[in-house]
């Protein structure tokens, strides 16, 4: 199974993906919302339409990459070279301002399971920094010169999908203490902030160092 990543890369992609999973943004924030203001059920079906955006841009950046590298190897590695400076950049950004979680539950009426579905779905599909995001993201485990990248980064893809999916419904579950715990804890995002900035650092160091040699 030539497409499967090496266990190393599994690993730290793993990592990553824990991290970013939950740290909070657009899509837990709508989940959240929705499960306070409507109930459980419809936030799992934003779940769910969260997901389908990510495989979406998983499915572009897949064949968007295969295609980029077998044109020119070199554009590729400017990209992963754009990608670790822009990690950086996400890096400064977490530590400059932090987390701005906020979330209300906003009154109104409860939508279908396919309105919940194309909130979660469009959310994340036209999110730029989530378009941006993943354009650099999944690039960094993948080498340019590599005969199976599209398989590999649609299996990537598809592992952050299923490390994200149990960690949001869980979320979801515990949504009124969750919301109430963190935002009397400002401490706790604080943290999360510079953990996620050390580890995309460190992400970035090793991308920019390995294509200087």
């Amino acid at each position: 199974m030539d497409f499967l990543p090496t266990l190393p890369t599994l690993l730290a992609f793993t990592a990553a993906s824990l991290l970013l999973a939950m740290t909070p943004g657009p899509d837990m924030t709508l989940s959240i919302s929705r499960a306070l203001s409507q109930g459980r059920g419809p936030a799992l079906y934003v779940v769910v339409g969260t997901s389908l955006g990510i495989v979406v841009h998983t499915l572009l950046v897949a064949f968007g990459i295969s295609a980029l590298i077998t044109a020119s190897p070199t554009a590729f590695l400017i990209l992963k070279t754009g990608g670790a400076a822009y990690l950086l950049w996400l890096a400064v950004q977490a530590i400059r301002y932090g987390s701005t979680f906020t979330v209300k539950a906003a009154a109104g009426p409860r939508g279908t399971a396919l309105a919940n579905v194309s909130s979660g779905f469009w959310v994340n599909l036209l999110n730029p920094k989530v378009i941006i995001f993943f354009m650099t993201f999944l690039p960094q485990f993948i080498s340019a010169g590599d005969p199976d990248v599209t398989g590999k980064l649609i299996v990537l893809g598809l592992l952050f999908i299923a490390i994200g999916m149990p960690i949001n419904i869980l979320v979801i579950l515990g949504a009124d203490k969750l919301a109430a715990w963190l935002q009397r804890n400002p401490k706790v995002l604080r943290g999360i902030d510079y953990t996620f900035a050390g580890v995309f650092s460190v992400f970035a160091a090793k991308i920019l160092l390995t294509q200087a040699r």
